[in-house]
């Protein structure tokens, strides 16, 4: 076998090394974050709640600080506080059902 055969079955050994230990690694990572996949997901969506309970606090805070009503925030701005709050809420009950749903 002459030099330049010996080198290129040398590469194609070792990049065959290579892939066939980073496929082991990318295995081992993805079992592991699928053992804490569960846990992972209820903490960020109770995260998630947190944020929109403080979040529509702040709006409730901020009108009646501003003494303005919904209807004086729907024609002032776009999408009132209370549409989004709403939009909100329909998002979370949707991510609760996938997330019951799941086996």
């Amino acid at each position: 076998m002459g030099s330049s055969e010996a080198l290129i079955r040398a590469t194609v050994n070792r990049i065959s090394a290579r892939l066939g230990h980073g496929f082991a690694d990318a295995a081992a990572e993805l079992a592991v974050l699928a053992q804490d996949a569960p846990q992972r997901m209820r903490q960020e969506w109770d995260l998630f709640q947190e944020e929109v309970r403080a979040e529509a606090e702040r709006i409730e805070r901020a009108d009646q600080a501003t003494g303005s009503t919904d209807a004086e925030t729907s024609v002032e701005s776009p999408e009132a506080p209370q549409a989004v709050i709403d939009r909100l809420r329909a998002t979370v009950a949707d991510l609760s059902q996938a997330i019951e749903a799941r086996p």
